[in-house]
């Protein structure tokens, strides 16, 4: 059986990753982290530096300030990651692809298998429909979301613009002046419980295409964090995503 050791266990995500393994047979949640853990509860840590015993793999959806302190563990114990928390820095994004080169670490924005889809599919419309279709993206979460835009937004956003020839733009109220070409607008929206909505519109002459996905509940990145945690298993060091495991 795979044993696992979530980080975030009390929060909202790590609840849904409990769900998501109950009924599976593989896999268990052998260990908990969580800077709400009282001293005393059994297999239940409050940070990094107080954990003991053996995992086969880390799932992680707490908070950047957890991060350097859950990569410098996983590193030291070669136990593998699957890395969800958003809103990281670039300085803990490099650290992450540095601590790739040790342990095989799975890191996505999102962990839906069906944004995975759309990821792909906006960057072949991007391709096809080249400079004659201006690209917007509007993101929606609910009003508990700390990070904005969100790191789907950014994921979809940077699949499209793989070549780097576009430029992001956050916020259009602060300069009057018309679009420019090679830009792409990313819009947030913070309100109620949205679980997630993100919307890819491609506006060109006379039509206008939109990919959208939208999630109802957080079952769906549960479940995708926990199979990513058992595609890890048996792999070499490495940066691994949702496009790997989708092969």
């Amino acid at each position: 059986m795979l044993k696992v050791l979530l980080c975030g266990s009390r929060g909202k995500m790590g609840a849904a990753v409990k769900a998501a393994v109950e009924n599976r047979e593989e896999i268990c949640i052998a260990a908990e982290v969580d800077v709400r853990v009282q001293d005393g509860e059994k297999n239940a840590f409050s940070s990094f530096d107080k954990v003991n015993g053996e995992y086969d793999a880390i799932i992680d959806f707490s908070h950047p300030s957890v991060t350097d302190s859950m990569l410098k563990y996983a590193v030291a114990t070669k136990t593998p990651v699957v890395l969800c928390t958003t809103g990281l820095s670039d300085e803990q994004i490099a650290n992450a692809k540095s601590a790739a080169k040790e342990i095989p670490l799975f890191f996505s924005a999102n962990m839906s298998l069906g944004v995975n889809l759309m990821v792909s599919l906006c960057k072949k419309a991007a391709e096809i429909l080249g400079d004659d279709f201006d690209i917007e993206i509007i993101e929606k979460h609910h009003n508990q979301k700390i990070d904005a835009p969100s790191g789907t937004a950014l994921m979809l956003a940077n699949a499209i613009n793989d070549g780097g020839e576009y430029d992001y733009i956050y916020d259009r109220q602060s300069v009057r002046k018309k679009r420019e070409k090679r830009e792409i607008g990313i819009h947030s929206v913070r309100g109620g419980n949205i679980v997630g909505e993100h919307e890819v519109i491609f506006a060109g002459h006379d039509e206008v295409v939109s990919l959208k996905h939208s999630a109802t509940s957080k079952e769906v990145f549960a479940v995708g964090a926990v199979n990513a945690a058992a595609f890890l298993k048996g792999k070499q060091a490495g940066l691994y995503d949702m496009q790997d495991m989708l092969k």
